[in-house]
């Protein structure tokens, strides 16, 4: 081989080097992302559960009135019924924004929350309430995100003509209503 030949190739073993190297980093960017989203997801699914649960246990734990416990009854088993019909996740996003809306409405008064904590046992349904409802929040815009700066890796165009992404159903966000009670707001875990 003369010089100028030895160079091309050299320049071409180079290029291929490079560009497997960068669609081997992109694929890796890509498993991680979709990593995190199950991750996040389940850590959602069980926060949410936990919400749930905190919800039923303190509407049964006869510190707020019949009528507060019914409508919050209601709303959680609401949510465990959209749970069941694992199918319709639609479904159960609405359960979820309407038990939000629920304990929103329940617990909107911190003077009330207040007189609430003087209750036998209600401080720390009260606390664990709000610490779980913040953290579905936190959890749910992690979620998000992840599933933004993954959907952002997935258009472009060299990942879609090498199908960088596999058989990997495209992410979905949760798209709820998360805001933690008002009157929950000053409650320390």
């Amino acid at each position: 081989m003369n010089g100028p030949n030895w160079w091309i190739v050299a320049a071409i073993v180079v290029f291929l080097a490079l560009a497997g190297l960068y669609l081997s980093m992109t694929a890796g960017r890509l498993d991680r992302l979709h990593r995190r989203i199950e991750m996040a997801f389940g850590t959602l699914d069980v926060l949410l559960a936990r919400r749930c649960a905190v919800t039923l246990e303190l509407a049964g734990s006869g510190v707020l009135d019949p009528a507060a416990s019914t409508v919050l009854i209601d709303s959680a088993h609401g949510v465990l019924a959209a749970v069941d019909q694992e199918a319709d996740t639609g479904r159960r996003w609405l359960a979820e924004s309407d038990l939000t809306r629920t304990l929103g409405s329940v617990f909107d008064d911190a003077q009330e929350i207040d007189a609430l904590r003087e209750e036998p046992g209600a401080a720390q349904l009260l606390a664990a309430l709000a610490a779980t409802c913040q953290r579905v929040s936190l959890s749910r815009r992690f979620l998000n995100d992840g599933v933004r700066a993954c959907r952002q890796v997935r258009r472009q165009r060299l990942v879609r003509w090498l199908r960088l992404a596999g058989r990997t159903p495209w992410p979905q966000t949760v798209e709820m209503d998360d805001t933690p009670p008002e009157g929950l707001s000053g409650i320390a875990a």
